[in-house]
């Protein structure tokens, strides 16, 4: 499973730009032994990339009671990140730095979600 978006993907995320800020939905499902290195994702997230690319975490917390899901549905953890715009989010993962932290975010997770939001007006 991929867990990591491909050239196509981020062309086309880019190429369907609404403009603005965009939040991202990340949906986890950890590894066996994969919250450790996600945590030191995050780490280097938080106090490198994320200031770096004007982005913040609005919501980050691990999963809890599933009330609507199919068996083996549920989720181990949610982050919700704001960038100031769909470019920025396009330049972090085109980092050579971030590209070099990439592989903790591949060993953590088993499954994942990586969904950009547009908000309703």
């Amino acid at each position: 499973m991929m867990v990591e978006p491909d050239d196509a993907d981020l062309a086309r995320f880019l190429d369907e730009d609404p403009g603005g800020p965009v939040v991202m939905l990340n949906l986890l499902r950890f590894a066996e032994g994969g919250f450790e290195a996600y945590r030191e994702y995050s780490r280097h997230m938080r106090n490198t990339f994320l200031p770096r690319y004007g982005a913040e975490v609005v919501y980050a917390g691990s999963g809890s009671t599933v009330l609507v899901a199919e068996d083996g549905r549920s989720w181990d953890a949610v982050v919700v990140v704001r960038y100031p715009d769909r470019a920025a989010f396009g330049r972090m993962v085109a980092d050579p730095e971030y590209l070099a932290i990439t592989h903790l975010r591949t060993e953590a997770l088993s499954e994942t979600v990586l969904q950009a939001t547009s908000p309703w007006r």
